[in-house]
């Protein structure tokens, strides 16, 4: 059984390292940092990774968590794999814990998620993500973390199959990796732009590819409370796009632009083209609508098909490109700050 085998000594505690990268929300940074502080094993360091284009996310840390590291992420919006490479540059535990600034940990999290890394072949270990959904605990319980043939990967990162089972993919808000693995692959790689969808995926199947296996473990949880998007919103025109773009950048990048899943997922981006385009022929026939109101149904679903159809077109020649670029776009220049009390907190870093 996953996590109970292997040659690994159960007695021997690994070391965990806490990375938790933000952009423009110091108040969910807060909770976070604060849920953080409370393991029952504690980190041996924990850093917040910030791409904010202002001062707010650092003088929380500075202010009101002296112990946690913050270092500045100089590329800003879209690079949210680069700030996960920085976190895991910048840190020394045998395990990196990721959580999301809007993922609020129990205080059994990081200590459920490094017992699962006593067997030897784990190279990731994920939690639940709880949304607060009703029913959310039994939904899709025999689907979590799976790739599909035809290249889509299914959540339910939410439910809870009451034992650790082995998964194929893990979710950015609460995942953890061997250190030895990430250096396996060459560390994280950033081709993920704009809402950075699939950045975490990327992880997880490059992980996969040496050998190590993926587990999901119930009893580490986090409560996730869906921070606002630094721009646009949830499952907007924009994120139907990058949805599109970044899903074919990651097929692309982990198996090849011929591999099986690859092509299978032309398929189901033009089948979601479609599915928009009949929404919107729906709305014209409509007539108990207001004239306006179907307008506005048909224009949307126009556009949702265009967003679908040129996200996969983009992501196709990203991931070629990427192919030939593996590392992704380069991490230059990353800007530390210090928690140094003596420091003008109002000056930006530089």
């Amino acid at each position: 059984m996953i996590g109970g085998g292997g040659e690994g000594d159960p007695g021997v505690e690994v070391t965990a390292s806490v990375v938790i990268a933000t952009m423009g929300r110091p108040d969910h940074l807060r909770s976070c940092l604060s849920h953080a502080a409370r393991q029952s094993l504690r980190p041996v360091e924990t850093v917040v990774v910030d791409a904010s284009h202002d001062e707010r996310s650092y003088e929380v840390v500075v202010r009101e968590f002296p112990d946690v590291r913050y270092i500045r992420n100089p590329f800003g919006a879209g690079h949210l794999a680069t700030s996960r490479r920085i976190g895991v540059d910048a840190t020394s535990g045998d395990v990196v814990v990721f959580f999301d600034d809007d993922a609020y940990a129990d205080a059994d999290c990081v200590a459920r998620l490094a017992e699962v890394y006593a067997d030897p072949a784990v190279g990731g270990v994920g939690g639940r993500v709880r949304n607060g959904i009703a029913g959310e605990e039994t939904a899709g319980v025999d689907e979590i973390g799976r790739l599909l043939a035809d290249g889509t990967l299914i959540g339910h990162f939410a439910a809870d199959p009451g034992t650790v089972i082995e998964v194929d993919h893990l979710l950015g808000a609460c995942m953890s990796y061997r250190r030895s693995a990430l250096e396996a692959i060459g560390g994280i790689h950033d081709h993920f732009t704009g809402t950075c969808l699939r950045e975490d995926a990327d992880i997880s199947l490059r992980v996969r590819r040496p050998g190590y296996r993926l587990a999901f473990q119930p009893a580490a949880f986090v409560d996730h409370v869906a921070g606002p998007y630094p721009k646009g919103r949830r499952f907007d025109v924009r994120y139907d796009y990058y949805a599109h773009r970044n899903h074919a950048v990651l097929l692309a990048v982990t198996s090849g632009s011929g591999d099986r899943y690859a092509r299978a997922n032309v398929g189901v981006a033009a089948r979601d083209g479609l599915r928009q385009l009949r929404r919107s022929t729906r709305a014209v026939a409509d007539r108990g609508s207001p004239p306006g109101a179907r307008l506005r149904a048909v224009g949307g679903g126009v556009a949702r098909a265009g967003a679908c159809w040129a996200g996969l077109a983009v992501g196709m020649a990203a991931g070629a490109r990427a192919r030939r670029s593996p590392a992704g776009r380069t991490v230059r220049g990353q800007t530390v700050v210090e928690n140094d009390p003596r420091r003008d907190i109002t000056r930006r870093p530089t």
